[in-house]
């Protein structure tokens, strides 16, 4: 019995090499601690002084570390001490229809990212309709014809004029919001309590997948892993939620339990399946999370989303907090502390370190109209630096900013 224990330890030695290596701050030269070092089927943490020791018998090892860029390296070369380049993400949402390698949109985010200090895009890889940016590899998408309304034809192309800039690239997933996944799939669309139980839509007509159901998860996970396998830095999961409203049908009980267990395990299989391409998860919130001391009735609480991504992108927009938000008649008018606040409001939950908030680039839309120029931008901006935060993601709807704003002029419209 003695010698067969043997036997299976050396085998196993032999099968599985080990790895040894010491992860450090490329500006600073101090270690990183606690980094992610992973080969597509586990992963270790790095020590106090960077070390990290890992079995493996893949050749491929990728890193994670909060705070700074992904690394993927190949054990094959003696490479063990490991340089990692830090970063806070600063990044303009490119919508779905400019994410074209001969847009207008896309050259002109281009160009304010050489002339300010955003180094960072967010770009639809599936929008709310269902369709993706570019012809995936995931042959149930086709088959609804995902890929019909694509605008990038080349895929490579796009990333690699990304890459050459030495721009981080983001991923925006729109998850249970799907018409064309629900309507080729009545059997899990969430539907209306109703006499025919008909599928619902949202206001805009849209319909959405059951959170619940295991399909809808790995349809937005296979996505996913699409746009990791083109070279995407992060997946962005949005819409990773339940819908905000009432007397609708889903496969099991909707209750708070019930809904936060199904975010979390849609987060744990991405986060099985995308660990082989080395990719961050971040998903984004309502901002009233930072507030909230339940799920808000969508599966979502600061507490579970910590425990499963590694960034969380609450969208603070001042214009979506309602009037006595922070004591204030019209939040809108104080774009610093409504940022700054929700921020420090959940550092005993998330440190700020993993959280890069969306930040509002449009118009008010309350009563109040007010116009958002230099002043609210920069206010927001400053907000997440005094509270630590990993940087921030600019949403403007239509992928259209000025220089005037994120540069050193008045006005941004």
């Amino acid at each position: 019995m003695k010698t067969v224990f043997l036997f299976l330890l050396l085998m196993q030695s032999l099968l599985f090499a080990s790895f040894s290596g010491t992860l450090i701050d490329v500006n600073s030269s101090l270690p990183v601690k606690n980094a992610i070092i992973s080969d597509a089927t586990h992963d270790v943490r790095s020590d106090a002084n960077g070390s990290f020791s890992i079995n493996s018998d893949e050749t491929l090892l990728h890193v994670k570390a909060y705070g700074y860029r992904p690394y993927s390296f190949h054990t094959d070369t003696n490479e063990t001490t490991i340089y990692l380049q830090p970063i806070k993400v600063k990044a303009l949402y490119l919508t779905f229809w400019g994410a074209s390698n001969n847009s207008k949109t896309f050259r002109n985010i281009l160009e304010l990212i050489d002339q300010t200090e955003a180094n960072a895009v967010v770009v639809d890889v599936k929008n709310e309709y269902g369709s993706t940016q570019f012809l995936t590899g995931f042959k149930q998408a086709n088959s609804y014809g995902a890929h019909k309304n694509r605008t990038n034809r080349n895929i490579q192309k796009f990333i690699a004029t990304l890459k050459a800039r030495n721009i981080y690239t983001i991923a925006r997933i729109v998850t249970f919001k799907d018409e064309l996944q629900a309507a080729n799939n009545p059997d899990y669309a969430i539907k209306k309590d109703d006499e025919n139980q008909t599928i619902w839509r949202n206001h805009d007509n849209m319909a959405w997948v059951d959170p619940f159901d295991k399909r809808s998860h790995d349809y937005a996970i296979s996505i996913a892993e699409e746009a990791a396998k083109v070279g995407y830095d992060e997946i962005n999961f949005d819409y990773i939620r339940f819908p905000a409203k009432t007397g609708l049908l889903y496969s099991k009980e909707n209750t708070q339990k019930n809904r936060i267990l199904a975010i979390e395990s849609f987060l744990d299989e991405a986060r099985v399946r995308l660990r082989k391409y080395g990719v961050f998860i971040s998903v984004d919130t309502y901002g009233n999370i930072c507030w909230a001391k339940d799920d808000n009735g969508i599966g979502q609480t600061v507490t579970s989303l910590a425990a499963h991504a590694d960034y969380l992108a609450p969208m603070l927009y001042p214009s979506g907090f309602s009037s006595g938000s922070f004591y204030f008649e019209h939040p809108s008018e104080y774009p610093y502390e409504v940022v700054f606040r929700s921020v420090k409001t959940i550092q005993d939950r998330i440190p700020s370190q993993r959280v890069r908030p969306w930040l509002q680039y449009f118009r008010d839309y309350t009563r109040r109209k007010k116009e958002y120029d230099r002043e609210e931008i920069q206010a927001q901006i400053k907000a997440t630096e005094d509270a630590g935060t990993d940087g921030w993601m600019m949403w403007s709807p239509s992928s259209k900013y000025s220089l005037k704003c994120l540069g050193d002029d008045t006005y941004c419209f």
